[in-house]
């Protein structure tokens, strides 16, 4: 059995979303468990909606808020959900933590809890974004703002791995995000990792400029928390952007009506393409257990395939893959 600590009390739509996302990732993998971290007076009585053998609770009388301080928030809030459900990994009691609750914490309190993993100096938050072909991995997207050349380089080896693991993508091409694609243009961050990420055990296919991030024609993108964090809530605001246009467009007239009708089918398709729902989690490589970062909003659908990203990452081994490569 795979084991997952949820911390219940994190996101806007806690704990009621996250009891129920569970609950259906539960009914849909059969060799998991979920321990429901966080006020076990408020989750117990939401839980009887859903009763089943194979999700229990763990108390966490604190909760840190979406707007408060990562750091003194962790430090301090010693009993907070996202705390105690890293130290049930920590101690092995779980085999992956999922959160939807404050980024900089998850990650402050995953870098206490579980340090690092040996030759890894900074941990990167990977998204997905659908292309073209599939889907597109890119890191970091908001873990660290400033980076160095060497921390590019190890996305490319981490986000490399993933892909080919999680993905099952053999020899998944890696670009570097850059303003063209001649390896002296750019700034001195993508200029200097250029030489690293070429001479990476990886399938390294040189600069990518943001025009073809969504073209299917790489597999990993790597840039910088800051601008991967950009391009990751620039490319969600587009979507809202569209649809909300092609509503406005449809109500005009009957025979705009009539024409939404029949398209239906592929505004569903394509709806469900964009939909980060669909995502579920964004994994965070580099420190030393399975974390998935739902996103802040996610509903039950949303928690549902965040708790499926990482119970895949956990029976693929990312983690151990990831220290064969970096403890080279």
């Amino acid at each position: 059995m795979i084991k997952i600590a949820l911390d219940a009390m994190g996101g806007d739509n806690a704990p009621e979303a996250l009891v129920a996302g569970a609950s259906s990732a539960i009914q849909e993998l059969p060799d998991l468990e979920i321990i429901l971290v966080g006020q076990q007076e408020i989750i117990q009585p939401i839980l009887l909606k859903y009763p089943s053998e194979r999700i229990s609770v763990q108390n966490a009388s604190q909760i840190i808020g979406m707007d408060e301080s990562p750091v003194s928030a962790v430090r301090e809030k010693k009993d907070a959900s996202i705390n105690v459900a890293l130290k049930l990994l920590s101690e092995k009691k779980a085999d992956a933590v999922v959160s939807a609750g404050n980024t900089g914490a998850f990650m402050s309190a995953a870098l206490f809890k579980l340090g690092r993993i040996p030759g890894v100096e900074r941990p990167a938050i990977a998204g997905v974004l659908p292309t073209r072909a599939g889907r597109v991995l890119c890191l970091d997207i908001g873990a660290n703002s400033d980076n160095r050349p060497k921390h590019l380089q190890q996305f490319g080896e981490m986000g490399s791995l993933y892909a080919e693991h999680i993905f099952h993508i053999k020899s998944p091409k890696v670009g570097l995000l850059n303003i063209g694609e001649e390896p002296e243009k750019g700034n001195e961050l993508t200029i200097a990792a250029y030489p690293l990420l070429k001479e990476s055990p990886i399938n390294f296919i040189g600069m990518v400029e943001s025009k073809e991030v969504l073209g299917g024609n790489v597999d990993v993108v790597v840039c910088d928390g800051f601008v991967g964090n950009l391009m990751l809530k620039f490319c969600e605001s587009v979507s809202y952007f569209v649809f909300d246009l092609l509503k406005k467009e449809f109500r005009k007239s009957l025979i705009s009506k009539l024409a939404a009708f029949l398209l239906l089918p592929a505004l569903k398709s394509i709806k469900k393409r964009v939909d980060y729902d669909e995502v579920g989690g964004a994994p965070i490589l580099g420190v030393g257990g399975v974390c998935i970062k739902a996103h802040g909003r996610a509903k039950s659908k949303a928690i549902k395939n965040a708790i499926r990203v990482a119970h895949e990452a956990v029976k693929e081994d990312i983690i151990g893959c990831i220290k064969k490569v970096e403890s080279r």
